[in-house]
């Protein structure tokens, strides 16, 4: 069977290849040319890119390189689509090493390269797979319950599936997608390159832009699903209501809600809750909102009947939400006032709403590992970089706005970003210009149209706090009154309340909420001690602000959770949760780790990654490469099995 990855055999004409490599990153073409002739001198010459930086996927290469490139491979290209496009020959590990440090321009640690390859998957294997199960009966009775239908429930499914591990997905929602499914907000995107930001199994070479649109997300995910066939073990439209565990019979029973409002309980060997941290909105009390005469929505619940053209638009909050809503509406509404009660550092990104060409899709089908290649290309730079960048030089003065050297020089990166968009408005630059070091709350990406919008005449940034809304306005607290037809909170969610509104019910009839109060926590993200055979995805610990993305930990975990089950299988045992010592001694080296990056420094505030005692229990702290070897196999030593 022909290697996945390898490309799809073609017969485009010479004129077709050539249009197609007028549209591809150059470097990334050139590793693909390296496996399609056999040939490694291709990148031993003078051909070579200069550089790697964030979005940049040209290698910063002169016009006079690129062209010399795009001949050299049509040649390539016509000889292998000639002779058939046989699949090419595996490569040596040495030299996909090599490969990759020419790719970005550095040293490439020996420690990521099992990571990377694993993630690249460029010999066909889906290593995070378990094999086919030996003892089939033993696992079918072994049913599982899974809370959550977004990337992380629908890749337990797939997972669970695999095993032969009989499962139920409850989904509060009428569709896949989880995020993606709820928030359909005008200009939603995600803010990781798509050819990264999906399942290393699931590739997709049909994305029409490099950061793609909720409706193009969510089909992605709809289309996993059915090739799966994980749909028909989903119950849609079902609320979980709360778990509670039964320690004589070894099983979760998990009470249910449907859209009816019919109450079941279903009853597991296995819980996986995979409900996401940013799952529940956060709308603010303000005094007189109920008051309020018009249309008034959460961005997360979108009211699609809400005709905005020419209205009077008030949005409370301008986070990462808000980033992406107001450029998108600011031309259809009458007029836009935007309340943002602190500015967001953002770096620039010109690919932000930039569409895929033909080109690039071509080559993502029919050149041998080009996909793997580029996704590669666009995980190094978010691959601990910013982790680095993120740590506090304790000898660094006045950390109020910077908290080292690299940092300011990032926090005067941005600004020169801002400012020179702004042009010469004091007043505006005062407020755009953030207080707090770079990177110090979610940095947001940036092709410039967020500050083109606050320089549109019929657009008002206002960053004094509101007091009251009234019936037709909202009042700020030095009695400005914005008058206004609809409200849009982009409020953000309850990020610090985890597995939020739900029951979890442990041993000794253990409340898992109330154990937590604000300060949750789970051994690697994933189990909890008194919570037997529950596991987290997206669980406390575990969210990323330094680089990656949420579903390639999705993988690590449920990598991790899948033998932590078979574990259970296979041995016969009928529990299975972390020593209390392992459980709490990560929850210090986490808390000790994060208390020396940027995100907790007492500068940052209003941060929805820090709880009411400003600490913060969400974010990961630690470097991807270390998690993805923590859960590549667990530790019986770390578990209490029984």
């Amino acid at each position: 069977m022909r290697n996945p990855h390898a490309g799809e055999p073609f017969t485009s004409s010479d004129d077709e290849i050539a249009a197609a490599l007028l549209d591809v990153s150059i470097p990334t073409l050139m590793l693909s040319l390296v496996h399609l002739t056999g040939d490694p001198e291709l990148i031993r010459g003078h051909l070579k890119p200069a550089g790697l930086f964030l979005n940049e996927v040209q290698g910063y290469m002169t016009e006079e390189d690129k062209t010399e490139v795009r001949a050299l491979a049509l040649d390539r290209i016509r000889a292998y689509r000639d002779a058939g496009c046989p699949e090419p020959e595996p490569i040596s590990a040495e030299l996909l090493h090599e490969m990759m440090r020419w790719l970005v321009v550095e040293d490439v640690p020996a420690e990521y390269v099992p990571m990377l390859m694993e993630e690249m998957e460029l010999d066909g294997t889906d290593a995070r797979q378990l094999p086919p199960p030996a003892d089939v009966e033993a696992r079918e009775a072994f049913p599982v319950v899974v809370i959550g239908c977004g990337q992380s429930g629908l890749l337990a499914g797939i997972r669970l599936q695999e095993a032969g591990i009989p499962f139920t997905i409850v989904e509060k929602n009428a569709g896949v997608g989880g995020t993606w499914w709820e928030n359909s907000y005008p200009g939603a995107r995600v803010d990781v390159g798509n050819h990264f930001y999906c399942y290393s199994f699931e590739p997709s070479d049909h994305w029409t832009e490099f950061f793609a649109q909720q409706p193009e997300l969510q089909a992605y995910f709809q289309g996993v699903m059915e090739k799966h066939r994980i749909d028909q073990h989903v119950r849609w439209e079902t609320e979980v209501l709360g778990a509670v565990w039964d320690d004589a019979t070894a099983t979760w029973s998990v009470r249910t809600r449907a859209a009816d409002g019919t109450e079941d309980t279903l009853v597991a060997r296995a819980v996986i809750s995979a409900v996401g941290q940013l799952n529940r909105p956060n709308t603010p009390d303000i005094p007189g909102q109920d008051d309020f005469a018009g249309p008034a929505f959460h961005s997360a619940r979108w009211d699609h009947d809400v005709d905005l053209a020419g209205k009077r638009v008030a949005m409370v909050g301008a986070g990462a939400s808000g980033f992406q809503i107001a450029p998108t509406i600011a031309e259809e509404v009458g007029h836009l006032t935007v309340f943002q009660r602190t500015a967001q550092w953002m770096f620039p990104n010109p690919n932000y709403h930039e569409t895929v060409g033909p080109g690039v899709r071509w080559a993502l089908r029919h050149l041998p590992f080009y996909g793997r290649w580029y996704r590669f290309l666009i995980f190094w730079p978010g691959c601990d970089k910013g982790l680095e960048a993120a740590r506090v030089d304790p000898d660094y003065p006045d950390q109020q706005t910077a908290v080292s050297e690299v940092n300011e020089l990032t926090r005067q990166m941005f600004t020169d970003w801002i400012t020179s968009q702004v042009g010469e408005d004091p007043d505006l630059v005062a407020k755009v210009v953030p207080d707090y070091p770079a990177t110090g709350k979610r940095t947001l990406q940036d092709n410039g149209s967020w500050l083109r919008t606050l320089t549109r005449p019929d657009v008002e940034l206002v960053r004094t706090g509101i007091d009251h809304i009234e019936a037709d306005a909202i009042v700020t607290v030095d009695g400005g009154r914005h008058e206004c037809d609809v409200i849009v909170y982009a409020t953000g969610f309850h990020a610090a309340k985890l597995l939020f509104p739900m029951d979890v019910t442990g041993r000794d009839g253990v409340d898992l909420r109330t154990m937590w109060g604000e300060r949750p926590a789970a051994y690697l993200g994933i189990t909890v001690p008194g919570f037997p055979n529950l596991f987290c995805m997206y669980g406390p610990g575990t969210n990323l602000a330094h680089g990656g993305s949420l579903i390639f930990h999705s993988e690590c975990q449920m990598r991790y959770i899948s033998q932590c089950l078979e574990h259970l299988i296979d041995e016969g045992a009928r529990t299975l949760e972390p020593l209390q010592e392992r459980y709490d001694d990560w929850h210090a080296r986490s808390q000790a780790e994060i208390k020396t990056l940027v995100w907790s420094q007492p500068s940052v505030k209003h941060s929805f990654f820090k709880n009411a005692h400003g600490e913060i229990h969400g974010l990961s702290p630690w470097r991807i490469v270390d998690y993805w070897a923590w859960t590549k196999e667990p530790d019986w030593a770390d578990f209490d099995v029984r």
